[in-house]
């Protein structure tokens, strides 16, 4: 037996009674009305599962007109209840029209039990099915929402910073490529979110993709995704980033970490707006907004041979250059006001607040590591603060990397970052020069500047 509800209007009452007795052994309630005023009144209409509406009920009218009226009653009261009409055989252009206006199906009269059977079970599966699509779609809107919830914000109101936000809405309401740089922790992810979120497509998801932590061998899953059996550990079909982000914003992080034959198949996805999952022949047409970033100088890397000009052209429509924080006079102490509450309610620390000399040492720093390094300063001054006001020896400030053998010889692991950042400025932030220079590949070099910036 079915667990649905069933509600039969008829005012013959031995249809009703015909109807009752097949359907009770099919459904758990099959329930029946001899007036078809008592529709307005019927208790929890909107549990009721499927309704069999007759079509006429006056004597001798025969238009269909009455029916079509309690159907329309009906869809307002409870939206989701499958209607099916009941006619005779003469009347199946009325039964048509009740299909355009909201019906599931219609019964000609006198039925084949059978075919009633049947007709009554598919308005039930079909009803199920769009209360399944129903929670799929607040299901998929929450999730949009989780993944959309960046709980950072673009905090200052320097020139430069006003500047650069002043482009971002302009080019928000478009759906041109843009290409996001800037140092290490400025904030490049967070102006593209910000391009997102002002959008057509802000109700939509906003994937990011790190592409400097993906491996040349998965590069292709990862982002165009793959079909089961197409490798060793491909147990199942998979969407990549591209799909996942389809009618939405794709952030791809980290370009100048590509390889030149990475670059051609993402150039061909990103020309032909559609990706081949590996193991497939078939595309997949894809609707994105594509925002890329990268702290390289992609011209330069054009000169030297490392990256593709009509790929630059590609993702570089419009350029958003992201100040570094030493450039954004007076955001230094409106960010690390920000930073010293956020941290001071996160640790439970209220009161906290930094007295004057401490903000000239902040004021005076240069901040190399920008925006990442001041939230990391702060939150290590708040975790350690032992009393109410924060003063310059709280705050501990890295000195430039020549200086770090003044003062007594220096860890394997400050050696090392040196040597990095010596090899990165002497090749003007080409990570591919540099790694050769350091005798690793590209990928290790760009997992130690990781390890370096957590």
């Amino acid at each position: 037996m079915t667990n649905a509800n069933i509600l039969v209007v008829d005012d013959n009452k031995s249809v009703l009674s015909a109807l009752e007795i097949l359907l009770q052994f099919e459904y758990n309630s099959v329930q029946t009305i001899f007036n078809p005023n008592q529709i307005s009144s019927f208790p929890n209409l909107n549990e009721i599962d499927i309704v069999l509406l007759d079509m006429n009920f006056s004597a001798g009218v025969n238009t269909g007109n009455e029916g079509l009226f309690w159907l329309n009653e009906i869809k307002k009261k409870s939206p989701n209840t499958s209607v099916i009409m009941m006619t005779a055989y003469g009347a199946v252009d009325l039964a048509v029209t009740a299909l355009k206006q909201g019906a599931s199906d219609f019964i000609l009269k006198p039925w084949n039990n059978e075919r009633l059977l049947t007709t009554v079970k598919s308005a039930y599966e079909y009803r199920k099915s769009k209360e399944e699509i129903h929670k799929l779609k607040k299901k998929e809107s929450h999730l949009k929402q989780v993944i959309n919830d960046d709980k950072n914000f673009i905090i200052g109101n320097s020139k430069a910073l006003t500047s650069v936000l002043n482009l971002t809405r302009k080019v928000a309401k478009t759906d041109v490529n843009v290409l996001i740089t800037g140092e290490n922790g400025t904030g490049k992810e967070l102006i593209a979110r910000e391009l997102h979120r002002l959008s057509s497509r802000k109700d939509e998801v906003f994937i990011g993709v790190d592409m400097g932590s993906i491996a040349e061998n998965l590069f292709e899953s990862e982002l165009f995704g793959h079909i089961k059996g197409s490798f060793t550990d491909a147990k199942e079909d998979r969407a990549g980033k591209f799909e996942a982000a389809n009618q939405g914003s794709l952030f791809l992080d980290e370009m100048g970490n590509l390889s030149l034959q990475t670059q051609a198949k993402l150039l061909s996805a990103i020309q032909n707006k559609s990706v081949t999952r590996v193991g497939s022949n078939k595309p997949v047409k894809v609707d994105i907004r594509l925002i890329c970033a990268t702290n390289c100088n992609l011209e330069q890397m054009v000169v030297d041979g490392l990256f593709r000009e009509d790929l630059l052209y590609r993702i570089n429509t419009i350029h958003i250059e992201v100040p570094p924080l030493r450039d954004r006079d007076g955001d230094i102490l409106i960010l690390a006001d920000f930073f010293l509450k956020r941290f001071a309610n996160k640790y439970d620390k209220p009161g906290l607040r930094i007295n004057n000399l401490a903000q000239e040492k902040l004021m005076e720093y240069l901040w190399p590591g920008n925006v990442r390094e001041l939230q990391h300063t702060m939150e290590r001054a708040v975790i350690l603060s032992e009393g109410n006001v924060l003063k310059p020896s709280d705050f501990l400030l890295h000195s430039k990397p020549s200086q770090s053998f003044e003062h007594g010889p220096a860890t394997l692991d400050e050696m090392e970052q040196q040597m990095i950042s010596k090899a990165l400025d002497l090749h003007d932030g080409n990570y591919s020069a540099a790694a050769e220079q350091l005798g690793v590949s590209r990928q290790t070099l760009y997992n130690k500047l990781k390890k370096k910036n957590k």
